[in-house]
């Protein structure tokens, strides 16, 4: 049975910073793309980074470019998302999932983990 479990959530203020560590387990961790998502209340859930399997090449969303990192660690079965610089508009629930290689869609996903940046 595959799981995701993200941790790392919080309350932050504007400028702050948090790191989000999803966990996997229940799959061949290193096969699989891990990216994050996240969904504001009202809002349609939006990528916001993605790292490829062996962690040599990632993806971001304009809007957390300079600010979000995401990092893997394959011995660990963990994937992070470092946020710093953090906005209000931040403000969302936060998932990992995983993608296995050749496929479009991700197969798996976390049940989520919140952030809430004050201002």
């Amino acid at each position: 049975q595959v799981q995701l479990v993200e941790s790392g959530g919080g309350l932050v203020q504007t400028g702050g910073s948090l790191r989000l560590s999803c966990a996997a387990s229940g799959l061949t961790f290193s096969r699989y793309i891990m990216g994050w998502f996240r969904q504001a209340p009202g809002k349609e859930r939006e990528f916001v980074a993605s790292i490829n399997w062996i962690g040599g090449r990632t993806y971001s969303d304009d809007s957390v470019k300079g600010r979000f990192t995401v990092s893997r660690d394959n011995t660990k079965n963990t994937v992070y998302l470092q946020m710093n610089l953090l906005k209000p508009e931040d403000t969302a629930a936060y998932y990992c999932a995983a993608k296995g290689i050749g496929n479009q869609e991700y197969d798996y996903w976390g049940q989520g983990t919140q952030v809430t940046v004050s201002s």
